[in-house]
């Protein structure tokens, strides 16, 4: 096997695949990547059993072949050789020897027989999306799953299509996130559950382009987003995900819309006065046409009044701070509005036609 190809292309081909290789494994194959020399590219594969990684990029290839190399040696080595081609030379995956400027690796392999590779994946149920949008979606609802793996259907998100309608929803048992979008074409029932962490991954890959698109695939156990040169294959999650439906209302006693931007920045100020592993929440008072924010803590206390518009009743109910500034910082417009009914009652902040938040409240005790 013999092949040259630019350093700059093969370095971030490896920064894309390492995403799937685990960082504590009892199987040291898995932190390998496959490299697979033929028809004029290269095709890079690592898979941890869960999630799994393909890409492609141009080379030019004198011996087509396989290797199978330590994902994370090679790409440490890759990124700290000059910014010029790199050659290889492999012979029965025994021995690697690496070119580049003055600098030559000799390398040992592994064999690639023993490697898990992908999946097939039969192409019949699919999606097409913008990778923007797609990228936006994921950011706007993934901080609210759990990281409790004894409940492993919370640690992902739930992807539903309904003929045009695309919704990601995500919650951990003290906030729900939904994010929706109607889809240039109509499909059939779809519901999948995935991974948490396949989703971070795939966002980090996503170009993030309004005019780039991604494919995602579903089978019964498996999703496959396809973008460009890369395919990301994930297991997907077994269980039926909560109702989400059922903890949705369009009751409130109390709406009130606020600058969003000064909303953020008054609670970010109050959390000044947490420190670590204390939990304190940060009470509103809405009455008239304001918020009177509340915060008392072991170190001080501090209060700060917002303009708003109301209607409705007056209300004081409390929050975790952590989970208003979550939404907050996803939400993209000026404005939002909050959904109120009692001070034990979900809050509701929401945007029917694009996204849906709801935060519990905690405990207001009074001093």
């Amino acid at each position: 096997m013999k092949f040259t190809c630019n350093k700059s292309d093969i370095n971030e081909a490896i920064n894309i695949v390492l995403k799937a290789v685990p960082g504590k494994t009892t199987m040291p194959i898995l932190e390998c990547v496959v490299i697979e020399a033929a028809d004029n590219e290269l095709k890079l594969t690592t898979n941890d059993m869960s999630l799994g990684i393909e890409t492609r990029l141009s080379a030019n290839i004198e011996e087509e072949g396989i290797i199978l190399v330590n994902a994370k040696m090679i790409s440490e080595i890759i990124r700290k050789l000059p910014d010029e081609d790199i050659y290889f030379e492999a012979d029965n995956n025994e021995n690697i020897l690496l070119f580049c400027g003055k600098a030559k690796f000799n390398l040992s392999g592994k064999n690639h027989e023993e490697f898990p590779m992908l999946p097939k994946i039969e192409k019949e149920k699919k999606i097409v999306i913008s990778q923007f949008t797609l990228k936006e979606m994921i950011r706007q609802t993934i901080f609210s799953i759990s990281n409790n793996e004894n409940n492993r259907i919370l640690t992902g998100e739930l992807f539903e299509i309904t003929g045009d309608e695309f919704k990601i929803a995500s919650l951990d048992l003290h906030r729900v996130s939904i994010r929706k979008i109607q889809l240039k074409e109509s499909y059939d029932e779809i519901k999948a559950v995935i991974p948490g962490k396949t989703l971070s991954e795939v966002s980090k890959i996503l170009t993030g382009g309004m005019e780039d698109e991604v494919e995602i695939y579903f089978t019964k156990n498996h999703v496959l987003f396809e973008l460009g040169k890369t395919i990301i294959i994930s297991r997907l999650i077994e269980g039926n995900f909560y109702n989400i439906n059922q903890m949705l209302t369009n009751d409130y006693e109390t709406k009130v819309t606020v600058n969003k931007r000064e909303l953020l920045d008054c609670i970010d100020r109050a959390t000044l006065l947490l420190r670590e592993a204390e939990n304190k929440p940060v009470i509103m008072n809405v009455k008239n046409d304001e918020i009177k924010m509340e915060m008392n803590t072991k170190i001080g206390s501090m209060d700060e009044n917002i303009g708003i518009q109301k209607k409705g009743k007056d209300l004081r109910i409390a929050f975790d701070p952590k989970f208003l500034i979550d939404v907050l910082r996803v939400i993209d417009e000026e404005e939002v509005n909050l959904y109120l009914f009692n001070s034990k009652a979900p809050c509701f902040i929401r945007d029917d036609n694009s996204y849906i938040y709801l935060i519990l409240p905690v405990n207001l005790i009074d001093n």
